[in-house]
């Protein structure tokens, strides 16, 4: 396994994450490595300023060729799929995953919460299962599994909401089960530094809502942190920290998304991990 390479393209797309991770047992940290190796390949060639729609078709075909027993001469796609042979994960999960990532190429804005839970079932859900099978965790983990690769997906999409305003994104939605979320808005607004100013309330409610849908399911996710080997639950629960200091920063001043982008130092993450390894 490669791992120099694919720790090298993680650190490059994930300060949380990657600084997290790094207090796996070393053998899982490696496939902890070759797991997000892959899905930043493919998360970067969407999210390129121009998208790279070719690179990101290149990618798929040979991820499909080295699935199929011809290996791609790319370690970073090799390796995964090594990976996924050697703990059998399913490949509708990686095919959900290569499908939101296409819908970034043509998708741009998400009016209802269905409409996002489908997106981040792909792009967030599945990469908690599997984390789960790297983690050799009982199939009754999954629900957890998920919960946590969407609450953190989201919280991103809060924090992130200029930058996916200046892509033309909007992954927050307006609609959630019928109930407006925001009103007087049209499908495909964005929300940009001046409209808050001048809506100061009503995007204060907007981010609270969220932050609340956040909350709900990082506390499903928690509620799994048992099923978890110590040093394992260790770098998660520090991950998952990280994300409930990033959501504590917003909430108290939601307009922080337009000022700067709210990610915790690596001396937090490091502090907070060794305060959770003291704590089991």
């Amino acid at each position: 396994m490669t791992t120099a390479i694919q720790a090298q393209v993680f650190k490059a797309g994930s300060t949380t994450y990657f600084n997290s991770s790094l207090f796996f047992p070393p053998k899982m940290r490696a496939e902890v490595f070759a797991l997000y190796g892959f899905v930043r390949v493919a998360d970067n060639l969407v999210d390129a300023v121009p998208q790279d729609a070719v690179g990101f078709a290149r990618f798929v075909s040979k991820y499909r060729t080295a699935l199929a027993g011809t290996p791609a001469a790319d370690p970073i796609i090799d390796d995964f799929v090594a990976l996924a042979e050697r703990l059998a994960f399913d490949p509708a999960w990686t095919d959900a995953f290569l499908a939101s990532m296409e819908a970034d190429l043509t998708k741009r804005i998400y009016r209802t919460e269905e409409e996002v839970l489908k997106y981040i079932y792909g792009s967030a859900e599945v990469i908690g299962l599997f984390m789960a099978k790297v983690m050799r965790l009982p199939e009754e983990s999954h629900p957890a599994a998920r919960m946590l690769g969407r609450a953190m997906q989201f919280i991103n999409f809060i924090r992130d909401v200029a930058e996916d305003t200046g892509l033309g994104r909007r992954y927050l939605p307006l609609e959630r089960g019928g109930e407006v979320l925001l009103e007087g808005v049209p499908e495909d607004w964005l929300p940009d530094r001046g409209w808050v100013q001048a809506k100061p309330a009503k995007w204060t409610a907007y981010v609270q809502a969220h932050l609340a849908r956040y909350a709900a399911w990082q506390a499903e996710a928690e509620a799994g942190y048992h099923f978890m080997p110590q040093r394992a639950r260790m770098a998660v629960r520090t991950a998952g920290d990280m994300y409930n200091w990033t959501a504590r920063q917003i909430a108290a001043d939601p307009f922080v998304v337009f000022e700067r982008k709210v990610k915790p130092k690596k001396a937090r993450i490091v502090w907070q991990a060794l305060w959770n390894g003291l704590r089991g």
